[in-house]
């Protein structure tokens, strides 16, 4: 049975809490790095998101490749043979992006009108950004779709606001032809760790007096594996896969079911942080899933 343990306290922009992150930060950053809507802001804390199966319930990719692609069966196929390490996520991304046949904006309007979002994730939008914590998509789905997606909730000029960490794409006229465009040159297509180190390591460079942004990112599925272990603050939907490995890897997290849990944990680490002029934390119960005997 997983047993919850508190970890200890932290002082960020300390010694300890800033050495090996920034140090693996600068030494992994790559000469080449697309990193310029990795813009860091003065605040103690930020946030990235998931979108596929985390701020919406399904997933972008999936209902088009069910409906316009290589369909659900197969679908499911190539998913399970990511999940399962047989094969890689770029890999067998690509094969399945490769089996759509529609036009873009046809395939856009046909995500948005199955999409549901997570019923708290407005009110925690709205909640970040009333508390000046910077709020960024980070997935390893496609932007164009993803943008889309967000005006549609958003509009056009709020989701400017937003911005999104993902991969790009190239759909041809008459959309016989999909071709991602990967972030990093990896079989992850977009190595969600990486980011984050880039934006740490920008961070670092933009003021090295200012204490380290708390990274909290929130996930659910194996696109978000790599990130776990570079997040400050990670949640995981219940369940899923990202919760799995945690469990497995002994990795902090917290759990959550939708969106609202999460507000009610970051809201008492914002007010822990605002407590104190030297910005400590705590983090708070259900912080560490061990999986024993």
């Amino acid at each position: 049975m997983p047993i919850a343990i508190t970890p200890p306290l932290l002082q960020l922009g300390s010694e300890e809490f800033t050495q090996h992150k920034l140090a693996a930060a600068l030494k992994s950053l790559p000469a080449n790095a697309a990193t310029a809507d990795l813009v860091p802001e003065e605040t103690p804390i930020v946030c990235f998101s998931d979108f596929d199966g985390t701020m919406f319930i399904q997933d972008t990719g999936h209902i088009l490749f069910d409906t316009h692609g290589c369909g659900r069966e197969r679908r499911k196929e190539l998913s399970g043979s990511i999940r399962s390490g047989r094969r890689p996520f770029r890999e067998t991304s690509d094969e399945m992006w490769g089996t759509l046949d529609v036009p873009f904006e046809k395939g856009c309007d046909l995500i948005k009108s199955g999409l549901i979002v997570d019923p708290g994730f407005e009110d925690y939008y709205r909640f970040c950004m009333d508390n000046g914590i910077p709020f960024h998509v980070m997935s390893s789905g496609m932007e164009p779709i993803l943008r889309s997606v967000l005006e549609l909730y958003f509009g056009r000029e709020g989701a400017k606001n937003i911005p999104i960490i993902a991969n790009g794409l190239d759909v041809s006229p008459d959309g016989s032809k999909w071709t991602p465009i990967w972030r990093h040159d990896s079989h992850l297509g977009h190595d969600k760790a990486l980011s984050i180190l880039e934006y740490r390591a920008k961070a670092a460079t933009q003021d090295k007096n200012a204490p380290t942004p708390l990274v909290v990112f929130i996930g659910d599925g194996v696109s978000d594996l790599a990130a776990a272990r570079e997040a400050d603050i990670l949640f995981a939907r219940k369940g899923l896969q990202l919760e799995r490995y945690c469990i497995e890897h002994e990795i902090t997290y917290y759990p959550f079911n939708t969106f609202a849990d999460i507000q009610q944990e970051v809201k008492a680490i914002v007010n822990e942080v605002r407590r104190s002029d030297q910005f400590m934390f705590r983090s708070l119960p259900m912080a560490r899933a061990i999986a024993t005997a």
